[in-house]
């Protein structure tokens, strides 16, 4: 791979969500993914236009509300855009409880899109980078994450954060399945691994391996 990843995190102001867009070069393609609240959306779309690219895809890790808030605008600016999130996870689009925004007063219906399944194992192309979706289900259905091993990066939703994981105490959150799912397709990567979370800071696999209190035996 001759040109390196580049990755850009922009914060929403409520959850502290980490939305994020890819890309290899300037006036190139990009990935936009986890468009969250505001001002995440105007800060991606003004980064787009900085730097020339042109969104290729819209990435959605999981369904909660704080990943799905941007997708309106976003799909405003870019109509076009096509959109992949696991076949699971669709439901949040429509359903506020199943989004969580019900809970918190704020009900986010994004609507009906025609999306593209993010299946474990699949792979996908942005310029000269190619990716692998891991199942990392759990903390809600249909979450994946995106690992690139050339660039050696990871982007794991809420699967997994600097010394802890995504909660599990949620109506449709699982576990067990979910620890298996982080120890398998995660920790099994290589240790220099940089993971970009869905909230707080970057990490490595092998700091997480090692010390992330949610994950020892």
């Amino acid at each position: 791979m001759d040109r390196a990843v580049q990755i850009a995190a922009f914060i929403d102001q409520q959850f502290g969500e980490n939305a994020y867009v890819v890309w290899c070069r300037d006036q190139g393609p990009c990935w936009i993914i986890d468009p969250g609240l505001p001002p995440s959306v105007q800060q991606i779309q003004t980064h787009v236009e900085q730097h020339g690219l042109i969104p290729h895809a819209l990435i959605l890790t999981h369904g909660h509300l704080d990943h799905i808030a941007g997708v309106p605008p976003i799909m405003k600016a870019f109509p076009t855009l096509p959109v992949h999130m696991a076949d699971a996870a669709r439901i949040a689009l429509t359903d506020p409880n199943e989004n969580l925004s019900a809970g918190y007063g704020l009900p986010i219906v994004v609507g009906s899109l025609a999306t593209i399944d993010l299946a474990p194992g699949a792979e996908l192309v942005l310029d000269e980078s190619r990716w692998t979706v891991l199942e990392t289900s759990g903390h809600s259905p249909g979450g994946r994450s995106l690992h690139c091993r050339e660039a050696g990066m990871v982007i794991v939703g809420d699967a997994l954060f600097q010394g802890s994981i995504g909660r599990t105490d949620f109506h449709h959150s699982d576990h067990a399945a979910f620890i298996r799912n982080i120890k398998a397709n995660l920790l099994s990567l290589p240790g220099e691994t940089i993971v970009y979370s869905g909230h707080g800071p970057t990490t490595t696999i092998r700091v997480e391996k090692a010390s992330n209190p949610f994950l020892q035996e």
